[in-house]
Order: C-alpha cells, then structure tokens, then sequence
C-alpha cells in the first residue's frame, strides 16, 4: 500500500493506486497504465477531505487517514463528483466520520441522496464563490457542470495556489510517485490527451467558457490536483495550455486512417491513401480496427486535422469492428477535422453510404463525396485515385 504523500505542509495525497485496472467506464476506455484515486486531506484548525476512493480501496484510503492523524476527524467532507471512482468510500467515511459535513453542489447531493438513502448526513451546498474557512486556509468553490457530470466541481485553496478540479487536467496512469516533475512528461501528456479525447472533448465549448471564467477570476494556480493520475506541480500552465488547444479543436498537419479489410481491397487502399498523404507531407497514423484500441484511436484524432475510415461492405452494412469508432465520433464530436470515406465491395455495395453519413453525423466535413470506392479489387488506377485524393487531403490540412 502506498504511503500519504505531503503536497504542501498540512495537506496530503491520500488516495490509492490501481495498477490492475485496464478498462474504466464498464468496458468503454481502457487503462493501460492503470490509474490512481486522488482523495486529498487539508489539516488546519479544521480538516477537510476532499472526495474520496473507488469503494474496494476504502481501507487504503482510512489507513492513510489514520496515518496522518488518529483518531480520524473531519469537519468537512468535500464531494466534487458523485461517480464512484471518486465517492464510493463515502459511506465508510460518514461511517468513520458521522459528524462530518459535506459541502457539495445541488445536483451531487441529488445524487448522494439516490446512491445512498441509508445515509443521514449534514450539509451545505456550495456554488461558485461559496468559501469555507478551515482557520488559515480556506475552501473556495467553482460549479463545473458537465466536466463531465451535471454534478461536477472545482475546491481551490487559494493560500495555496492550489486546484482541486477532480477529473478536469487528468490522466489514466499508475505510478509509484505522484507529481509531474518524477514522471515522464511526453507519457503524462500522452495519457492526457487520451482521458481528454474519449471522456471530455464533447464538452469542449464547455471547457472554453470555463477557461476562461477562471483567467477572470484571477486565480493564481501553482499546482492542479486532479482525481486521477499525477499532480501538476512543476508546470500546471502545460496542461491548461493543452486543453485550451484541444477544446478550440487545433490540429497539426496529420491524418488518422482507421479501416478494417476482408481479402485485403480495402487495406490496399488505405495504403495508397497513406502514401499520399506522406508524400504531401502529411503525419499519418494508420489503425486496422480489429488490432487496434478504439480509444487509442480516439486520441490520435484528437489533434489530426483529418480522419480517414474505411470498410468494405458486409451484408449491406460496414464491418461490425468499424461500428463502434463512427459511433463514438459521432458521441464525441470532433472539432475542425475533414474526412473521407472508403473501401471495397463485392456482388453489391452499402458501406461507402453508411461511412458517410456516420461521419456527416460527427460534423466531419467530407473532402470527397461520394469518396473512393471499387468493386471486388482495386486496380492500378483505383490506387492512384486513392493517392492523389491523399495528397489532396494533405494539401488541405497543410499548416
């Protein structure tokens, strides 16, 4: 088990780390890298723990607690988000802690109050600018509605510069130490963009305004605590810059082609279009779906300007393996990408209309309609069609 982990004098990392874990949301993002459960303890005059573990991790979460001061006391307990990874030891907490009181927004006390009606408990609900004095320090809270439930909230300690944002500026990683400057920096961002890609970007407009509302309020931010992964301790600003750039929807000179094959047509042109696109001087990323993680996928489409799909036709339909990425586009809503459609078909054709109007549906501006498409297997001038549409594409999305 790990040990609490001093942040600044008098408040502590108390969470857990989940090296095991490699999918989250049921099946729906995988974890690699496993992850942690950020819960956070501010010992003053009085003691506030901020959110708690994921409920098998409660007994990590009071040894530390107990570490740190035992008998355990708290006057306040903050939930900034009802999903279980972060509120599933509540219970064991009101249970060790009876008299605590919880400070949470409305829509998190709706839902403490379904989760856990045996609970009788005392609280406040707290909205933006509601401050709570724990004796030299304070609690100031900021409501974040949809980043990412309806429910969700921002704890900053402003003695402290620091930032409480729960799963805002997260990441999916299991480490052995907890702050920015001990980890690889390109592995931290890397985990970032995917828990930004498959989990926040279809609220993105969201992100933008709440940006910006905190640049208004002049908080001074010199470390972000999120509830999963590291703590930003060296260099907060990188990761605000990242998500400033990924909810405008910037992009570098790259495209994503994720296709699946059944006699190998539809892989044929999905080289040729890569081959273009190189030449144009494009980045690719090329993914066969049925040996790829969609949510690996998912992140590089983050910043490529142009994402490529492509499947030949199977009863009618597209490959079911294809199904699933057009269906979270379509959910996740990518900002400024252009696309194309492709593949291959045999005895009759289907694919190439579904592909579109998938990607149409995910606001996706098609380059070509209808795109690229042969009957049973590509010829030699079928595949210079699918590399000059490459170098067109590449042109497009040039910088």
């Amino acid at each position: 088990m790990s040990q609490p982990v001093a942040i600044t004098d008098g408040i502590y990392w108390v969470g857990a780390v989940d090296w095991n874990i490699r999918y989250f949301h049921g099946p729906a993002f995988s974890t690699h890298r496993g992850t942690t459960y950020n819960a956070y303890l501010i010992v003053d005059d009085k003691t506030a723990l901020v959110d708690t573990v994921y409920e098998p991790f409660k007994e990590e979460l009071i040894a530390k607690l107990k570490q740190i001061k035992d008998p355990v006391k708290l006057d306040y307990l903050v939930v900034n988000h009802t999903e279980s990874d972060h509120a599933g030891a509540f219970p064991a907490i009101m249970e060790l802690c009876p008299d605590a009181h919880v400070l949470c927004t409305q829509r998190a006390f709706d839902s403490l109050k379904a989760h856990y009606s045996h609970i009788d408990f005392n609280y406040t609900i707290v909205k933006t600018g509601t401050s709570v004095s724990l004796g030299k320090r304070s609690l100031t809270f900021i409501e974040a509605p949809m980043l990412h439930w309806p429910d969700s909230m921002f704890t900053y300690v402003p003695e402290e510069a620091l930032l409480l944002p729960n799963d805002a500026f997260g990441q999916h990683i299991a480490t052995s130490v907890r702050f920015d400057d001990q980890v690889d920096a390109g592995l931290i961002m890397d985990e970032a963009a995917k828990y930004y890609a498959n989990i926040l970007m279809p609220f993105s407009n969201l992100i933008i305004k709440k940006l910006d509302e905190i640049q208004k309020m002049n908080l001074a931010i010199k470390t972000i605590a999120p509830s999963h992964g590291i703590i930003w301790r060296k260099d907060p600003g990188r990761i605000i810059e990242a998500y400033a750039r990924w909810a405008e929807g910037q992009g570098t000179a790259k495209a994503v082609i994720a296709y699946d094959t059944m006699w190998l047509s539809t892989e044929k042109m999905a080289h040729a279009l890569m081959d273009g696109l190189v030449a144009g001087g494009c980045e690719v990323k090329l993914f066969k779906l049925s040996v790829s993680d969609r949510n690996d996928v998912l992140k590089e489409i983050l910043d490529a300007r142009a994402v490529l799909v492509g499947s030949p036709t199977i009863n009618n339909d597209i490959l079911p393996v294809v199904s699933p990425l057009l269906d979270d586009l379509v959910g996740l809503r990518p900002k400024n990408k252009v696309g194309l459609a492709f593949g291959a078909y045999g005895w009759g054709g289907g694919a190439q209309k579904i592909l579109e109007e998938r990607l149409k549906a995910a606001k996706i501006e098609l380059i070509a309609e209808p795109g690229p498409t042969v009957q049973w297997v590509p010829r030699g001038e079928d595949l210079q069609r699918c590399y000059e549409l490459g170098r067109k594409i590449a042109a497009r999305i040039a910088d």
